[in-house]
């Protein structure tokens, strides 16, 4: 360990990545930004949901269009090597397709959304459910089939009311968003009080010595 380490990290406290973390301290800006875009986007989609849900189905149909692109051009590409084409360009005209509904019909994807993830609910939380009875009581039994008939119910839930489902889910993800963005703030205003400390001069000599 340098002089400069041990004047960054000072006696007492556990070993780390000294040369991150005095990165991060001197950035601790980009980390704030981060906070606030992520904050700005959870009020966004708090009180906007539906706009939050639309710029999801876009971000998703952005994303098919341009993989079914990129997969028919690998087909054609396949094809003049004689490869084995057909699958990938299945695969392109599907993702072509599927991008196409998402623009033109994005209320639909959206309701097609939920009711996989209903689905996917229902599944797992009924799993959830039937194994729990292979467990022992102690091991908390009753906790695991709890959570199995809560994810279920979810999923019911979900299939019933699709549209209060969607914007339940954007409320999350907004929770989501706002909790992470005030941790980086937290995170970005501790750094800044430690960018002097990243930045002591080699030949300092720390205290104690």
């Amino acid at each position: 360990m340098t002089i400069n380490d041990r004047v960054a990290q000072p006696a007492g406290w556990p070993a780390g990545d000294h040369a991150m973390s005095n990165l991060l301290a001197q950035n601790w800006w980009a980390i704030a930004l981060r906070g606030v875009f992520a904050i700005i986007f959870g009020i966004i989609a708090l009180l906007m949901p539906g706009a939050a849900l639309l710029a999801f189905v876009l971000l998703f149909a952005a994303y098919m269009l341009v993989d079914g692109v990129l997969a028919i051009i690998a087909g054609v590409r396949a094809a003049q090597r004689h490869e084995r084409w057909g699958w990938l360009i299945f695969e392109g005209i599907l993702d072509l397709i599927a991008g196409a509904i998402a623009v033109v019909l994005p209320v639909i994807t959206i309701v097609a959304f939920v009711f996989l993830m209903g689905a996917w609910a229902i599944v797992t939380g009924a799993l959830l459910f039937g194994a729990s009875f292979r467990l022992n009581i102690p091991h908390g039994r009753w906790l695991m089939a709890l959570a199995g008939a809560v994810s279920v119910i979810w999923g019911v839930l979900l299939i019933i009311w699709p549209l209060i489902g969607a914007v339940a889910l954007t409320w999350w993800i907004a929770a989501y968003a706002l909790f992470f963005g005030v941790a980086l703030l937290v995170l970005a205003f501790r750094l800044r009080g430690r960018r002097h400390d990243a930045v002591a001069p080699s030949g300092a000599v720390p205290r104690g010595i």
